[in-house]
């Protein structure tokens, strides 16, 4: 299998990568298992009822062959003037889902993941900066967009896998009079694939343009993370939306490139029981818990946990720390391994278990197939160990991105040139121990870590600008024992708007209609006025140590 390591888990010394001219997610995570083993289960969907469906790999091939000629006869263009057409993708956890990324992927377009609970301000600034010219999505979905239509030249369809809805069309009806047949794009392994937008600290998020080699730049970090792969009988699942790469692409795609069944269910709002007996109830092996769900686990009395068959768990966002670890251990039977990365270069420090002991306090070693080191952010050289400096990736790596879209000075300022070659610059701070591990010490700058979302404060603070009674609005991290971090806004008012309990409440609802339930303020402050620069930026680090003042006399809210 093109990028597969030359051992279970990959070992750094042997390690080379394979990566072809020409290569396609799509027919990668489908075709090529149905070409030889079509009855192999792919996907186990369970949607929030309850009820169960499935499909192995020659079923999703044939529904997502369906798909692409489907998007073939109402236009999409896999050659634009300059990028191929880009598809919107909104939609839980399901085997549509699956099924519309394989399909836009096959068809050589571009598929955008879009999270659901994403408002109307935070959908309409992804889907005008793309240039979406169809979207899928759900009933729900189509509600969400009917607003936004008129503010969307570019969009010319959208497809509701429910059947028919207003304004769109009922895709299981077009797609039921397409052949069961259709001949992938044969696309060049550098060929844009996905665009996924990721939050930065200034403005609207940055769409993160990938390349189909995305995938294989993925698998050694996966495989490192969850302790080889494919095992018998293994079988994923994670809480995390296949919206987020961490979801997409550490998760289902790497798993139906291994020919792992992958099930499908994210809850409405995660309730650690009924994760526990999910796992329990579809023999789950391999889980990505983020560090909140395994938290939120914690709380479950031991006695109360089912018999589980995990033989991996795989985590990042923030560091565990030994107790929840033991606990992990102890009640889950598995220890787990942490990784790192970020949207832009993702799972390229990762620990492993069946290798190695972890080491509290550091997050692994780097990933075979990917140099990570630190480095001097302002003269691109390589630090010495124990020197705290720019956690940074070597450029060219096939897991790295191909730009920001349209954005090329934010592009120019991700890398860096030194003496040992170009770097990518993480926008983290840490230092490598003398035993090769790396450890993460801080962010550089001020996006906001929380529940395992990387939230910018720039679209935040944009939103709350929108409100009426806000005149000036500035967001930071507030600590929270759960989430690791939430969002607190620091809000200075119009002259005709007194501060209240019920204004706070007011403004953090307003936010969270309008961008998502992760990214509205927790904590809401009103002041007189914020700190700011000579040339009228806020200052965000004098805003963190207000709230360090504030909480070492209050405590966390």
């Amino acid at each position: 299998m093109p990028g597969q390591p030359q051992a279970p888990v990959p070992v750094r010394e042997t390690f080379r990568w394979d990566i072809p001219d020409h290569y396609n997610i799509g027919t990668d995570v489908c075709d090529r298992i149905a070409n030889h083993t079509p009855d192999r289960l792919a996907l186990i969907d369970v949607d929030q009822d309850g009820g169960v469906r499935q499909r192995t790999f020659g079923q999703l091939r044939s529904d997502s062959d369906r798909l692409a000629n489907a998007l073939r006869r109402l236009g999409l263009r896999h050659q634009g003037e300059r990028w191929p057409d880009r598809v919107g993708v909104l939609l839980p956890q399901r085997l549509e889902t699956a099924v519309a990324h394989i399909a836009v992927l096959k068809s050589g377009g571009i598929s955008i993941p879009l999270f659901t609970l994403f408002g109307e301000q935070a959908l309409l600034h992804r889907l005008q900066d793309s240039g979406a010219t169809m979207i899928i999505t759900d009933r729900a979905g189509c509600g969400d967009l009917a607003g936004l239509r008129d503010r969307l030249p570019d969009l010319l369809h959208v497809l509701c896998v429910d059947g028919a809805a207003p304004g769109a069309i009922d895709l299981p009806a077009a797609c039921a009079i397409e052949p069961d047949r259709f001949e992938a794009v044969n696309t060049r392994a550098d060929d844009p694939a996905l665009l996924i937008y990721t939050s930065g600290t200034t403005g609207n998020p940055k769409g993160a343009l990938h390349a189909h080699r995305v995938l294989l730049g993925h698998l050694p970090g996966v495989e490192t993370a969850f302790n080889g792969l494919p095992h018998a009988n293994d079988r994923f699942w994670t809480p995390a939306d296949w919206a987020w790469i961490g979801g997409l692409l550490d998760v289902l795609m790497p798993a139906l490139h291994h020919g792992i069944t992958v099930v499908a269910h994210r809850f409405r709002k995660f309730d650690p029981v009924t994760a526990l007996q999910l796992m329990h109830t579809f023999q789950v092996r391999n889980a990505f818990l983020p560090p909140t769900a395994l938290k939120m686990m914690r709380r479950v009395p031991e006695a109360d946990v089912p018999n589980l068959a995990l033989r991996s768990i795989g985590s990042g966002g923030e560091s565990l720390g030994v107790e929840l670890n033991a606990w992990c251990e102890r009640a889950l039977g598995v220890s787990v391994n942490e990784f790192y990365g970020q949207t832009e270069c993702n799972m390229i420090v990762s620990s492993c278990c069946a290798l190695e002991p972890s080491v509290p306090g550091a997050m692994g070693r780097a990933v075979p197939g990917h140099r990570v080191d630190i480095i001097d952010a302002t003269t691109g050289a390589v630090l010495d160990d124990d020197r705290e400096g720019a956690i940074a990736v070597r450029a060219p790596d096939p897991v790295m991105f191909l730009e920001y879209w349209n954005d090329k000075a934010a592009t120019e300022e991700k890398f860096i040139d030194g003496p040992d070659g170009r770097w990518l610059l993480s926008g983290d701070r840490g230092l490598r121990r003398t035993d090769g591990r790396l450890q993460f010490i801080a962010r550089d700058d001020d996006v906001i870590g929380s529940a395992g979302y990387r939230i910018g404060p720039g679209e935040i603070e944009e939103c709350l600008l929108c409100h009426p009674a806000v005149a000036l609005a500035g967001a930071i991290a507030w600590p929270d024992e759960l989430r690791g971090a939430v969002v607190a806004a620091y809000v200075t008012l119009v002259d005709d708007a007194e501060p209240s309990a019920e204004l706070a409440d007011e403004i953090a609802r307003f936010v969270r209609t309008r961008l998502a339930a992760h990214e509205y303020p927790r904590v809401v402050r009103f002041v007189d006025a914020l700190p700011m620069t000579t040339t009228g930026k806020i200052i965000r680090a004098e805003l963190r140590q207000w709230a360090e003042v504030e909480q070492g006399t209050e405590g966390d809210p």
